[in-house]
């Protein structure tokens, strides 16, 4: 019997698959659990119609990325952040991810969660760093952070 699983079933196949199965698995197991259903010509339709949206979501996701990847590499684009500093260009603490994220909504309003930005320590000296940020699984793009003193 051909069905179309709805969610994943461990050794027999991923969401969104239609395979073939045993009829007494699959009317005794599979459909009674909602976890997959009859594989008819309507449902492999509509099965379709949803690939085509997901795949043409996923491209619009993709280009906004790049868009946003071109904004934060202008040389003109940079996030400006205040703290106190000794003599020594050395900061008082440090910046960590979360503050540049909070900056960069601040100042541009853009709004990138923390854990996209590939910050292995915090910023702890004056001056500008450059910060790689996920903004998509093919999209990285390199975040200028100037920090001065307050």
């Amino acid at each position: 019997m051909k069905v179309i699983f709805l969610q994943d079933v461990k050794g027999k196949g991923n969401k969104g698959e239609v395979k073939d199965v045993a009829v007494g698995y699959a009317q005794n197991f599979l459909l009674k659990k909602g976890l997959a259903v009859e594989a008819t010509p309507q449902a492999l339709s509509e099965l379709k119609g949803k690939e085509k949206a997901k795949a043409k979501e996923d491209a619009e996701i993709l280009e906004e990325a790049k868009q946003l990847k071109e904004k934060f590499e202008d040389e003109k684009f940079e996030v400006i952040i205040k703290s106190k500093a000794g003599e020594d260009s050395r900061l008082f603490g440090s910046i960590p991810s979360k503050q540049i994220t909070d900056a960069l909504n601040k100042q541009h309003g853009i709004k990138v969660d923390k854990r996209k930005m590939d910050l292995p320590q915090p910023i702890k000296t004056l001056g500008y760093t450059n910060v790689t940020v996920k903004l998509h699984k093919d999209v990285t793009a390199k975040l200028r952070v100037h920090v001065i003193v307050e």
